[in-house]
Order: C-alpha cells, then structure tokens, then sequence
C-alpha cells in the first residue's frame, strides 16, 4: 500500500470513530485525490477551525469553487455544523474528511464522478 492509501485509511477511520459514520470509500478516495498534494503535508492536510480565515478559505475554495454552491449564510453554518460533527475538541481535522461530510451534507457527490 501507498502513502495515499494509508491516508485513506486514516480519513476512513476518523470518519468511523470522531463523527460516527461509514465512509463511502469510492467518493473518499475520490476527495482525497481531489485534495492533491496537500495531503501530504502536515500543515495543508488539517483544517484549522479555530481560524475563521481558515474556515472562508474551505467556504471560497472548496464550497463555491468546487461544489459550485452560491454564497450564503447556509454555507458557514454547514462548515460549523460538520467541525462540530467532528467535534471541536479533536486537533487534527482532516481536509479530507471535512470535504467529504460537507460534499455529503449538500448531496454534491456527483462533483466526483
């Protein structure tokens, strides 16, 4: 197994066992390649949301960008919604796997297929 596929394993297991649901590994690893590099380094590959200029880079780069959502206050309270499924306590956040909750929670996943 590859780095990526690790990665994958870990983003599958927080998924599991810090926000209580199974993974869909096909869109999993299809957000995880959709991250890119960034998953490999230690700093890009978490999401800091004690940062609320952290939390407007998900919404811009990812939310509107990516999903092609329109800008709105729904938007900020799905990210707060899936840091808080989450749980705000838990120091790693993976990108990856705040991705995916929120790909999920708009029902956006055919973005990946």
């Amino acid at each position: 197994m590859g780095k990526r596929d690790d990665l994958i394993a870990q983003y599958a297991d927080d998924l599991k066992n810090k926000c209580g649901t199974t993974a869909d590994m096909d869109l999993l690893t299809k957000v995880t390649i959709g991250c890119g590099p960034a998953i490999y380094n230690a700093d890009a590959s978490t999401v800091a949301s004690s940062q609320a200029g952290e939390l407007e880079t998900v919404k811009n780069n990812f939310l509107i960008k990516k999903l092609g959502l329109s800008d709105g206050p729904e938007l900020m309270d799905a990210i707060n919604s899936v840091i808080e499924t989450y749980g705000k306590s838990e120091r790693n956040k993976y990108r990856v796997v705040v991705y995916y909750l929120l790909t999920k929670h708009f029902k956006k996943e055919a973005v990946y297929s």
